[in-house]
């Protein structure tokens, strides 16, 4: 006889493009994933050129691709919780949330409003913003945005604590259930994520590794948060642990590459003995 586990065993579909290059996007999010122990599945938007220097090119996937993809692990796996990455246009935010809706509405979503690249570049449009907040900020588990995002969601100023709490507020009363304002963009020696729910606020604090190993890690963040909301840990929970998870990989991070190296998703693994 097959043993059936008991729900939520931690299945995580993650809509997001994929980096060639392993340290974000796709490859990210599923190695985070299976860090925390989840099962990963995907619907890719989009394929980049991608290694630690920079972005060479973007190819983005059909949206009837992007559907389908999403459709049928939804029907045959399912899902505990929803991942979302980059998602650069309106049309593409529109149908997310339409085929989430159609098949997992129940199902818990982490969002990751991913808007602005580490130079400080804007990644999608105002259109695509929009629809974001609209379509799929009501409503969602948590929303983790780094400070820049969080300032082109609500128009703050977030240069400190009480401009993350002052977004984290207003993004709640746009009907998040939980925002997560990431600190990392903020200078100082000790990093500060504010994170605010209907039940509460937090306010978390890290030691600032100073390292350029730092591609990835709102994915690989966003992720980790995913899968364990999909075993059945509360929101504030969740975003401790993987916390602290990011951390050890920042610190343990190899210095691949020539630009921002990928953090070291796999830090809690212990090679094998011959």
């Amino acid at each position: 006889m097959i043993e059936k586990r008991p729900d939520p065993n931690g299945r995580v579909l993650v809509i997001a493009g994929s980096d060639s290059g392993g340290g974000a996007g796709i490859q990210a999010d599923i190695k985070a994933i299976m860090a925390m122990g989840g099962y990963a599945m995907t619907a890719v938007t989009a394929i980049t050129v991608q290694d630690t220097t920079g972005v060479h090119g973007v190819h983005p996937i059909p949206l009837d691709t992007v559907r389908s993809q999403m459709a049928v692990c939804l029907k045959d796996i399912g899902a505990d919780a929803v991942k979302t990455g980059m998602l650069a246009t309106a049309d593409l935010v529109e149908l997310v949330g339409e085929t989430l809706d159609e098949r997992a509405r129940d199902v818990p979503r982490i969002v990751d409003p991913v808007m602005v690249a580490s130079s400080g570049d804007r990644l999608v449009n105002e259109r695509a913003v929009e629809a974001l907040t609209s379509v799929l900020l009501p409503g969602v588990a948590l929303l983790t945005p780094n400070a820049p995002e969080a300032e082109v969601l609500t128009g703050k100023s977030v240069d400190g604590v009480n401009g993350q709490r002052r977004a984290a507020e207003a993004l709640l009363k746009r009907g998040a259930k939980g925002v997560l304002v990431k600190g990392g963009h903020i200078p100082g020696r000790v990093i500060t994520d504010v994170l605010q729910t209907e039940d509460g606020e937090w306010l978390l604090e890290s030691d600032r590794i100073v390292t350029t190993s730092t591609h990835g890690t709102g994915c690989t963040l966003a992720s980790a948060i995913a899968a364990l909301v999909g075993q059945g840990q509360p929101i504030d929970a969740a975003v401790e642990k993987a916390r602290d998870y990011l951390h050890g990989a920042i610190r343990d991070a190899k210095g691949f590459g020539t630009g921002h190296g990928p953090v070291h998703h796999g830090w809690q693994l212990q090679p094998v003995e011959e």
